[in-house]
């Protein structure tokens, strides 16, 4: 009688059970937390003030020496 639960068990609740854990931990996994979209947002404002630093060293430097780009 034990064997027949134990079989019973491993043939239809186990594959059940770990069926929805994975499919649960999984959907729990999917998008962004709130620290990785603020981080995110950081990374893109800090790329873009980058971005406009270099565009005014580059007209600063266009300005000053004209040729800067070829040597």
């Amino acid at each position: 009688m034990p064997e027949v639960a134990i079989v019973l068990f491993l043939t239809i609740v186990a594959p059940i059970w770990l069926f929805l854990h994975y499919s649960a931990k999984n959907k729990n996994s999917k998008g962004l937390t709130n620290e990785d979209e603020q981080m995110l947002s950081e990374i893109w404002e800090s790329t873009r003030k980058m971005e406009e630093r270099i565009h005014t060293l580059e007209r600063i430097l266009d300005n000053s020496t004209p040729d800067w780009r070829r040597q």
